[in-house]
């Protein structure tokens, strides 16, 4: 029954790219609402269901700070109040328009080109909010670990709860789970290239960050605060 919170880039509520991912993953992750999710070409509806559940679970977001209980002695109260605060302090991130990838057969959304500022702020939120992370216990240790993993890789999980940090990371917005037929891959990837062509046009602008919540392991993560990146505002 372990509360976790995470630190993601969530869309603005109820922009082209926000209402893009609650309609491809059939949840909003602002107001735990089921969507219904688009009928695409050739993909059986209850295939495509499938195939988007585990996004569907995190809700539509690119991860800056991975999820984790809480360490003893902290609350969520001040998890967001270090959120503000940290937002309060940065400057909004700039990258290139997004485009469709294929990430070991996961479908997402990423930077068309190197995107230095998002990156840099992912560090930052790694970072700053490792303070509020709960070790791993052996037995997640365990658990990560197998999957294959660099050197590189489990260094960063033991150090920061997570492999994919640092120079590990890559932002990424993930719309399916792990499709390992070519043939499905190749058609679903070539449908979704099409549906998702109105967001992968105007650079990718990162404006706010949010605090995502998870009652426990089975229940779906919802946004919980969103806090504006303002270093600079007049």
């Amino acid at each position: 029954m372990t509360r976790r919170y995470a630190i993601y880039f969530a869309p603005p509520a109820g922009s082209v790219l926000a209402e893009l991912g609650a309609e491809i993953l059939g949840r909003d992750p602002e107001t735990g609402e089921a969507r219904p999710q688009p009928r695409l070409d050739g993909i059986d509806p209850d295939r495509f269901r499938a195939i988007t559940e585990d996004p569907r679970h995190y809700g539509f977001h690119a991860t800056l700070k991975a999820p984790f209980p809480l360490a003893e002695g902290v609350s969520g109260e001040a998890l967001h109040g270090a959120a503000e605060t940290f937002a309060a302090g940065r400057s909004p991130a700039a990258g290139p328009a997004l485009a469709l990838a294929s990430i070991g057969g996961f479908l997402a959304l990423v930077p068309s080109a190197a995107a230095s500022e998002v990156h840099a702020l992912a560090d930052a939120c790694v970072e700053a909010f490792d303070r509020f992370r709960a070790p791993l216990t052996a037995a997640e240790l365990e658990r990560r670990r197998r999957s294959p993993l660099s050197p590189a890789q489990d260094r960063h999980l033991e150090r920061w709860g997570y492999p994919y940090v640092f120079d590990e990371f890559r932002f990424h917005m993930t719309l399916t789970a792990r499709l390992t037929d070519k043939a499905e891959h190749d058609h679903v990837r070539a449908v979704l290239a099409e549906r998702t062509a109105p967001v992968c046009v105007d650079p990718l602008r990162i404006d706010a960050i949010a605090v995502y919540e998870q009652a426990d392991r089975q229940s779906p993560f919802l946004v919980t605060g969103r806090y504006a990146l303002r270093r600079g505002a007049a």
